[in-house]
């Protein structure tokens, strides 16, 4: 891959971040790190991995035509992972779909600057899951699965996913062609995980219960990132580009694991033993708290415990015939429980100094 150049959206988020931290030992030309925002400490984070490969932070708007023309001028790869992620639906949904949907004028862009590969980040959810009742096993990329609800967050990445493969037939303005295509990512887990972080921090301050609605899930979680490299390894190979451009695939782990409770017990976290309520009355309480939320959008933003939606994904069984990730379980598992070590040692810090 030396001499190639690679654009990161969504380079502030939890997956871009780590994108660029695996692409850092790939020896590039450039790695651009685009983002609307970057955290605090973020940017220094950043120039510590400055090496051979030049690493050049970009603020913008992915929506901004003029942003996304000088981010792609003289790049050879596009990584986009910057997306409005609402499961909730407390985030309206004309912003869900424009900056998902909309957001793929970064397709013309590419085009525009004769970008090579462009890999999407899509979600599982565009295929699954319709109901808890219905069990998914073994599936491959050859048989069609999809996602009929009409979730916002879910239709968007439909679409959005639609737009990409529908690139493939793009000629760029070099008279070269685009090799596009999307990745459809199960739970992802790791270090500095937005969703795991809350969970542990919410136990945490709950005499150390993990609170959870999926207690009959099965799936595939994913560690973060690798995928994407793996991709653009590919891609970056003329035979095998030909075979993937154009084409979805399904990145999963190789573990069955609950990730938060399996990654945090040998901390004392556990889950909630308690009696449950039937699972299809917690579904009906689901969509209730859908209701009471879209009839308080007019004077107050709620965010549910839960919907329906999440009681479905959180219960439903799904998997997947593949091949063996980047990382194993293992490895991923170690990584990702050292760092949930950090957040406990971090909360116990906490309780000491404000009881002395």
């Amino acid at each position: 891959m030396t001499g190639w150049s690679c654009l990161v959206t969504g380079a502030g988020g939890f997956l871009g971040q780590r994108i660029v931290h695996l692409l850092v030992k790939k020896e590039l030309k450039e790695i651009r790190a685009l983002d609307k925002a970057f955290r605090p400490g973020l940017r220094e984070e950043f120039s510590k991995l400055q090496n051979k490969t030049k690493l050049t932070v970009l603020e913008g708007d992915i929506l901004d035509e003029s942003c996304l023309k000088r981010a792609c001028q003289d790049i050879s790869v596009v990584i986009h992972t910057a997306s409005i992620i609402d499961f909730f639906g407390v985030t309206h949904r004309e912003s869900i779909m424009n900056f998902n949907v909309k957001g793929t004028v970064l397709l013309e862009a590419c085009v525009q600057a004769s970008v090579l590969v462009f890999i999407h980040t899509s979600n599982i959810q565009v295929a699954w899951p319709n109901s808890y009742k219905k069990i998914v096993q073994n599936r491959h990329e050859q048989e069609p699965l999809e996602n009929t609800q009409p979730a916002p967050f879910l239709y968007s990445k439909k679409l959005a996913e639609k737009a990409v493969l529908a690139a493939n037939v793009r000629t760029l303005k070099n008279a070269g062609t685009l090799y596009p295509c999307a990745l459809r990512s199960m739970h992802i887990y790791g270090e500095g995980s937005p969703f795991l972080t809350a969970n542990v921090n919410r136990a945490l301050k709950n005499n150390a219960i993990l609170s959870t609605i999926g207690k009959f899930s099965t799936t595939n979680p994913v560690y973060v990132g690798w995928a994407h490299i793996l991709a653009l390894r590919v891609l970056w190979g003329p035979k095998k580009a030909l075979s993937v451009r154009g084409q979805f695939y399904y990145i999963l782990g190789d573990s069955y694991d609950i990730p938060n409770y399996t990654l945090s017990k040998e901390f004392g976290l556990r889950l909630d033993s308690r009696w449950n309520l039937p699972l299809s009355l917690v579904c009906w309480i689901g969509f209730l708290l859908e209701i009471v939320s879209f009839l308080l959008r007019p004077v107050y933003t709620y965010r549910p415990p839960f919907n329906s939606h999440t009681v479905t994904l959180s219960n439903s069984m799904v998997t997947f015939s593949y091949k063996k990730p980047l990382y194993s379980w293992e490895e991923a598992q170690q990584k990702t429980m050292e760092w949930v070590g950090s957040l406990v040692d971090r909360h116990k810090e906490n309780l000491e100094s404000k009881t002395q």
